[in-house]
């Protein structure tokens, strides 16, 4: 039988397409794999092949062969003992993590719980050692306990073992439970890999592996010591943690910008939805829900401008309220030097957050950087976006006019760049700041230029106000006019990334009672994509343009022959 063929029986396009993830036959795919391994014993040839082809396709092997346990399934009438069907964000982890393998480099996931991530670890970390010869790979934890302790299904390694236990005989490399899983210890006799387990401060120290997974590494005690042991241990280590704030070093580490982050957020498994969580909020508390299932950072954090609550009510609040985006489209430019912040580009319908993107400054230059703006401008018709002036960005203003002569020249249209400094004094200094009220608690609020330090923390206060009056709405009932929201739009790839960044920045008083922003508290790196953001809907109208009179009344007298 051809291995396409085989496929074709027991692979996602045979059950996946139907697959009801909340109400699961598993029936169907039991008689799929009994089918399946019956032809296979019938063609003993087909097999050389078929372990050719899990070696390359491990997520494969997991869907068609592995199994998993959830006891809470008992409850609802359905066995314990249930396939393990992966999930599309679940098969991406699988090949971002191999993609790490292969290339000797260090990840970190962000989960939200109850996603997986454990079972999907120790079940790629066999499959990996049944068809490749002398691997070896670790598991760590805050403590051995949790790594291995024989008979408790919450510990790594006898995760492990199960899925070796319900895989068919022909798929075990070797193995056999009685002889090859010592404490701590599995070993696959035909490929002379080994899987081994640490806890404690020394996780991995004088060891040696090809690959290395730390479990719930932000809720290690002594993180820098287990660091430390980890140093040399391996090339790629994946840390794997749910939140817990940002006094950390998985924190740390997640914001730092030298690590690839993958994250693992709630709404990407398909067996979760709005009634789950809602059903969440009201049977955990607040802070439970925020950095257990929300993965909020923020949750414990004194003095957030946005909480992150706030921010995910802004998921898609178009659509959940029934409001038309209208209104002009619009961009602004977060640019960066060659360190590890990124340029951020935000592209808005209206009130809507509908283009995401950022890049590395890496090996370019400011003109270059300005192009791709110029060039994603064009893409959604927007003739006009705004730009940090501060800083590196001041060298902007002379690029964008370089590019606009160059346009003119061509007779397309030009693009105008509206510099913008936090810098600077406020906006509308004498006009009383919204739902400031004054010291005897009056309507007769503070100003502008009493209540902000500067620009900065007048827009990023704008931006709060804008997002809790959707929080409001979307959560709360209270409607407000529909200008005065935001609303990010879940089609871009970034979103989730956005708002966690929106949640980021804190805020102080100076002595003279003045707000003051900190974007990088705990030494977290610049939200890019935040500040773009907070620029697009910074108070005031258009800046000074940086098209000169003199080029306008040029590009009025060309003839318009050819569109660009």
């Amino acid at each position: 039988m051809p291995i396409a063929e085989l496929k074709t029986v027991l692979g996602p396009e045979s059950a996946s397409a139907v697959w009801d993830w909340r109400a699961p036959d598993y029936p169907v795919i039991f008689e799929a794999r009994a089918a399946a391994l019956r032809r296979i014993r019938a063609q003993p040839a087909l097999l050389s092949s078929l372990r050719d082809y899990y070696r390359d396709h491990p997520a494969d092997f997991i869907d068609d062969w592995g199994m998993t346990y959830d006891p809470r399934n008992v409850g609802l009438g359905r066995p314990a003992l249930i396939p393990f069907r992966l999930f599309p964000r679940q098969r991406e982890w699988i090949d971002w993590v191999l993609e790490l393998w292969r290339a000797g480099a260090p990840g970190l996931c962000e989960k939200s719980r109850d996603m997986g991530v454990s079972w999907l670890a120790v079940s790629l970390a066999c499959t990996l050692c049944i068809f490749h010869g002398g691997m070896s790979i670790g598991f760590g934890s805050r403590k051995a306990e949790y790594v291995d302790k024989l008979g408790e299904m919450k510990s790594l390694l006898p995760k492990a073992r199960f899925f070796m236990r319900y895989l068919p005989e022909e798929f075990r490399a070797g193995f056999a439970e009685w002889r090859d899983s010592p404490l701590m210890r599995l070993f696959f006799p035909e490929t002379d890999s080994a899987i081994g387990g640490e806890g404690g401060d020394d996780v991995g120290r004088g060891d040696r592996r090809g690959l290395y997974f730390v479990d719930e590494f932000a809720h290690f005690e002594r993180p820098d010591l287990a660091d430390a042991a980890l140093s040399q241990t391996a090339h790629c280590r994946i840390d794997m943690s749910s939140v817990r704030g940002m006094n950390n070093a998985f924190a740390r580490k997640r914001w730092s910008g030298r690590v690839s982050v993958f994250v693992f957020d709630w709404r990407d498994d398909p067996r979760k939805d709005e009634e789950w969580y809602k059903k969440q909020c009201a049977g955990l508390e607040p802070v439970v829900v925020a950095q257990e299932i929300d993965r909020d950072y923020g949750a414990s954090v004194a003095g957030v401008v946005i909480p992150a609550t706030w921010a995910r009510a802004c998921i898609d609040a178009a659509k959940k309220l029934g409001i038309e985006l209208t209104g002009e489209r619009g961009a602004s430019f977060d640019i960066a030097d060659e360190g590890i912040d990124k340029n951020a580009f935000c592209g808005t319908t209206g009130i809507e957050i509908d283009v995401l993107a950022e890049w590395s400054g890496k090996g370019s230059d400011t003109f270059e950087t300005t192009q791709r703006v110029f060039d994603l401008c064009d893409t959604r018709a927007i003739r006009t976006f705004r730009y940090d002036a501060d800083g590196i960005g001041a060298g902007v203003r002379g690029d964008a006019r370089i590019i606009n002569e160059k346009r003119a020249a061509l007779q397309a249209p030009t693009i105008t760049a509206e510099s913008w400094r936090g810098s600077q004094a406020v906006h509308a200094p004498n006009e009383i700041v919204e739902g400031a009220l004054g010291i005897d608690g009056n309507d007769k609020g503070r100003l502008n230029k009493d209540y902000f330090l500067n620009a900065k923390a007048q827009a990023w206060w704008t931006l709060r106000r804008r997002i809790q009056k959707t929080y409001r709405w979307v959560v709360e009932g209270m409607p407000c006019h529909p200008d005065e929201i935001l609303s990010i739009s879940s089609a871009c790839p970034l979103y989730l990334h956005l708002v966690a960044e929106l949640s980021q920045p804190t805020y102080k008083t100076t002595e003279v009672g003045k707000i003051v922003i900190n974007k990088k508290p705990n030494g977290m790196p610049s939200p890019n994509l935040g500040d773009a953001v907070m620029m697009r809907f910074a108070p005031g109208g258009p800046l000074p343009s940086i098209v000169s009179q003199d080029m306008l009344r040029r590009m009025a007298q060309l003839p318009r022959r050819r569109r660009y």
